[in-house]
């Protein structure tokens, strides 16, 4: 852009006639600066407010000033919704993670959290520190009546979500407070039916069963609101409280149940052993009869062999091989005589054998056995 330079000069030569005019103010005040201190006042030009530069920038610093205190925006995190109010209507579709603006007094964002939550029915003196910022909550145990009518306290937790497509119209619906109105009754709502079904003493024994009821009846329960407020993640059965007569009364079941148990053991465990010795008994006389019957047929084979063998041998037996076998005991005897001359000899008639010889001086009589 081009200078006007006269408009130029006509700024200096009033700036030099300014200065010049508080130097000679100066100079006139300063018997008195003494006395003052030495204050001097800033020089402060008289166009300061006019310069349209310094004006815009005062105009942005008020209306980012305001932009802050005001505060038209929110920032979404991940784990949360929004829900825009417009004049006290909510909009239907969630606003998802990020930076959202909003027209302030007219408009409104609430920001809500969608992650797992976790409500603890538990009673107060075994709760430890929880808090709202966590996501866990307490609440009372639930006292159930028994078949009997008898009081019984069950401790669960409960996780669950908030489903953050339907979010904007679980908050219209229910408020802030959504999670004491839909998972606090029906939760105690379908304990009280399933485990009053059962007497108390039968709830330890099945407390696998009842816990599964639980959890598939809360998941019944749920899907039946309207735009699915809740996704359910899971439902721990953590403790059954039964009164002291009905544990004194399960704990004496118990006893009595285990001495049973003891005893059918000791039962079985003597059985065992009359089985033992009854097996190992038959297995001895088994064997037993299995060696004498082996030692019979032993025998029965030998008489047979030696019948055979006798039989063999009477076949084999003629006249000339029975004087052949006289003939040579009669040679024995003959030797005998050599050395006892005084032994007497008797022979069998026919020549049988064997022949019978008497030593006259020791008169022993001995049997000599041959064949002929």
């Amino acid at each position: 852009m081009p200078i006007d330079l006269n408009e130029h000069l006509k700024r200096k030569n009033e700036q030099r006639g300014n200065d010049n005019n508080f130097k000679k103010e100066s100079k006139e005040d300063k018997p008195n600066s003494s006395n003052s201190g030495g204050f001097r006042p800033p020089n402060i030009p008289q166009n300061f407010f006019t310069n349209k530069k310094i004006t815009g920038l005062i105009a942005v610093i008020i209306i980012v000033l305001i932009f802050l205190i005001a505060k038209p925006f929110v920032v979404i995190k991940s784990g949360e919704v929004g829900i825009k109010v417009t004049a006290g209507k909510y909009n239907n579709i969630p606003l998802q993670p990020g930076i959202h603006f909003f027209l302030p007094i007219i408009q409104d964002v609430i920001v809500v959290d969608t992650r797992v939550r976790t409500i603890n029915f538990s009673r107060t003196e075994d709760m430890g520190v929880v808090g709202k910022n966590q996501g866990i909550f307490r609440n009372d145990a639930i006292n159930v009546m028994d078949s009997r009518g008898l009081t019984v306290s069950i401790e669960l937790t409960v996780q669950y979500r908030l489903n953050p497509q339907t979010a904007p119209q679980t908050i219209a619906t229910y408020g802030l407070s959504w999670e004491q109105k839909i998972i606090n009754p029906v939760v105690r709502d379908v304990v009280r039916g399933v485990v009053g079904r059962y007497p108390a003493e039968d709830l330890p024994t099945k407390r696998n069963e009842i816990a599964t009821l639980i959890s598939a009846d809360i998941s019944k329960e749920m899907a039946k609101f309207p735009n699915s407020p809740v996704e359910l993640s899971s439902v721990q059965l953590r403790e059954i409280v039964l009164p002291q007569n009905i544990k004194e009364q399960i704990e004496k079941v118990q006893i009595a149940r285990q001495e049973s148990e003891r005893v059918r053991y000791e039962v079985e465990r003597s059985k065992q052993e009359a089985e033992k010795v009854a097996a190992l008994a038959k297995g001895e006389a088994q064997a037993n009869r299995i060696k004498a019957q082996g030692v019979a047929d032993a025998i029965v084979i030998e008489a047979k062999a030696k019948s055979e063998a006798n039989k063999s041998i009477g076949q084999s037996l003629n006249d000339k091989l029975l004087r052949l076998r006289e003939i040579e005991t009669q040679n024995k005897f003959n030797e005998a005589l050599k050395t006892n001359k005084d032994a007497q000899i008797f022979l069998m008639p026919g020549g049988a054998v064997p022949n019978i010889w008497v030593d006259s001086k020791t008169k022993q009589k001995s049997a000599v056995t041959g064949t002929k």
